[in-house]
């Protein structure tokens, strides 16, 4: 039977949920995180790194055989010199078992290097606790996973003195050389995993100054030993929790952990019809212990759909479980002093509309109608993609600088006419972007004094972002004034900006729109566009009429630069299939289930297809065929993007015309 050790991965699913432990190992129930490696890799942006830190340690030794005693076996026998580097060494101390990122051994003194892809800014001042002396909760996981290593490698070599380290890139040093980035190729392994193909041309003026640091951890680690970490009692001291999981997962036996406001992001669940064949659903079987539940039971909303409160476990702990069992005592909704509802009378509208078993959506045509008549037309609708690489495409850039890559435009003129206007995508590869991506947005918006709206305020973010770069820039930037001066008609300044401003055109937000007078239960708490704008075309007889028709992209219809004679509504059982679902698949070679992971996007607007994509195009060696392919499907979903913020402001125009004709 094959050994059962808890790793640093099923350790950190421990400390999260342990009963997550029991499903993580039991393949009757599906996980519903993203299951390909290569992607997860090109998502998370940060993989490269790890190959950058050993660049950094010339001489080591690769352990590269996935075969646990293999790999202990290759290790065993390098630690047998008194001097030496191994990256990923395999270290077993009973059920406990770890694959070290970086180890340097020296006589009986060995440096433990995890290297992780999040900046670090190396002088500020206490970096990894509060004010309070507790680890802050941004280095609290990372803390706990060197501390487990550590454990590990001090019970395997109890004689060795060990000085345990974090690996971070460095926020403060400049990319030394342009091109780095591209000396480290994401590839498919043999075996269909990730891997890093590092060009042979990396030399050592792409190493100074270091784009990655060392932050000593050993005081951290012995604060986790000693569970002054957080101020929250423990059941169990570090080591004996390691122990604990450690043993339970040897012999495969559920440890039930109480449900919670974090069962929400539970990724052990399946479907009804994933049941019937067999496959068992964990968040369920969580939840039908817990309370008792049957099937019927989820099919009714819970409160785990309220929208932004904090309030979800102390309802749980009352008994409260659906949104048919709580009472405006529980939300205490009251007006914040803005126009719209605030945010607590949306969470009691939420509970309110299921108690009642509406269906109708909430729409405040007078408050709508109050900031439509502050509106200039045209009106223009837009949407950036972006990303973030760890590794720097240019010299003179930090790590994690962000690159605006694609934006979509689309206009609506005063006599309702819809046209996508403009776009702008660049995948050239090691190309940094961002100058020419505001030049071409300033050259769509400058027309006229029209209005523009964005859908959350990641838009405000990312141009905030630009500017502060283009006040760093030493390149003699002959436009440099003038477009510092147009980002700073359009924004407003972040809170972390010593310069203040509010532009006389800056951006509405929709997205806040939508949450202070716009409400549809089918969307259940959610403001995400992907799921705003099927509750919305499902309710408006406009948008099916007009948009069933092949009129988009057609000679005498709706102008687009994309579509041909494409309608976007088509109906089954009654119901309008997601406009988002009509796409070409993004990916050819990439499953339906970790498709739809990549296209779920959240409030917080990670854009994780968009980005995923970029990144493959930037990072991945693929033929121009397959560029050209993704190039566009990346220009047809962000064409969505801002189309559906069109529909929606078309669907509001034509209801309050209704209201005002009633």
């Amino acid at each position: 039977m094959k050994a059962r050790y808890l790793t640093k991965t099923r350790f950190k699913l421990g400390l999260e949920c342990p009963t997550k432990l029991f499903y993580t190992s039991n393949k009757q129930y599906p996980n519903q995180k993203l299951d390909d490696a290569f992607l997860e890799a090109l998502a998370e942006g940060g993989f490269q790194v790890g190959e950058l830190a050993k660049c950094y340690y010339p001489g080591g030794h690769d352990i590269a055989t996935l075969d646990y005693d293999e790999a202990e076996k290759q290790t065993l026998e390098l630690l047998k010199l008194d001097k030496v580097i191994i990256f990923e060494p395999a270290i077993r101390f009973n059920n406990l078992f770890v694959r070290i990122d970086i180890l340097v051994k020296d006589g009986l003194h060995f440096d433990l290097i995890e290297v992780k892809a999040k900046s670090f800014d190396p002088t500020e001042e206490s970096p990894f606790t509060n004010k309070n002396g507790t680890i802050s909760s941004e280095w609290l996981s990372y803390l706990y996973d060197i501390s487990f290593q550590h454990y590990v490698l001090s019970s395997a070599h109890p004689k060795a003195k060990i000085d345990s380290y974090l690996m971070l890139t460095d926020k403060s040093i400049l990319c030394p050389s342009d091109g780095l980035n591209q000396k480290f190729k994401i590839v498919r392994d043999a075996s269909n995993r990730k891997g890093v193909k590092v060009s042979s041309s990396v030399t050592g003026q792409d190493l100074n100054p270091r784009l990655l640091t060392l932050a000593p951890v050993n005081e951290f680690v012995n604060q986790i030993y000693e569970g002054r970490e957080t101020k929250e009692p423990k059941a169990r001291a570090f080591v004996d929790e390691i122990n604990y999981l450690a043993s339970m997962y040897e012999k495969d036996i559920k440890i039930v952990s109480p449900v919670g406001s974090q069962c929400r992001d539970c990724e052990f669940r399946c479907s009804s019809e994933d049941e019937s064949t067999g496959l068992k659903n964990g968040f369920k079987e969580c939840w039908s212990n817990a309370l008792g539940w049957k099937d019927q039971d989820f099919l009714e909303s819970n409160i785990l759909e309220v929208w932004n409160s904090r309030k979800k476990d102390k309802w749980l702990e009352e008994g409260k479980a659906k949104l048919t069992d709580l009472c405006e005592e529980d939300i205490k909704p009251k007006p914040d002093g803005d126009p719209g509802i605030s945010p607590s009378e949306r969470q009691w509208l939420q509970v309110e509309l299921v108690q009642k078993k509406t269906t109708e959506p909430f729409f405040d045509s007078h408050g709508i109608k109050l900031e439509m008549d502050s509106w200039t037309f045209p009106l223009h609708f837009i949407d950036f993609e972006t990303s973030m690489v760890a590794i720097p495409f240019n010299k003179g850039r930090r790590p994690y600088e962000g690159i605006a890559f694609q934006f979509s435009h689309h206009v609506v003129h005063e006599d309702g006419r819809v046209e996508h206007a403009g776009q702008f995508l660049s995948t050239k590869k090691g190309h940094f972007p961002n100058y020419d991506f505001l030049r071409a947005l300033k050259k769509e918006l400058d027309q006229d004094e029209g209005t523009i709206f964005r859908y959350s305020p990641h838009e405000n973010t990312f141009l905030n972002l630009i500017y502060r770069q283009l006040r760093e820039d030493q390149s003699g930037l002959s436009d440099k004034d003038e477009l510092m001066a147009f980002i700073k008609t359009i924004t407003y300044s972040s809170g972390s900006s010593a310069e203040k401003w509010t532009g006389e055109r800056s951006m509405v937000d929709l997205w806040d729109l939508v949450k202070r007078y716009y409400y549809d239960p089918s969307t259940r708490g959610s403001n995400s566009i992907k799921f705003v704008l099927p509750a919305i075309l499902n309710s408006s007889k406009l948008l099916k009429e007009k948009y069933s028709k092949p009129i988009y992209g057609a000679d005498q219809g709706i102008k687009s630069l994309n579509f041909k004679n494409w309608a976007w509504i088509e109906e089954i059982g009654g119901a309008v299939i997601d406009p988002y679902k009509k796409l070409p698949k993004m990916f050819q070679d990439v499953s339906d289930h970790n498709l739809e992971l990549l296209t779920a996007e959240d409030e917080l607007r990670n854009g994780g297809a968009a980005l995923t994509a970029y990144a493959r195009m930037q990072f991945s060696e693929m033929s121009e065929y397959e560029q050209n392919e993704l190039s566009q499907a990346l220009l047809k979903y962000c064409e969505l993007d801002t189309l559906a913020m069109v529909m929606i402001y078309e669907a509001w125009r034509e209801w309050i015309k209704g209201t005002s004709n009633g």
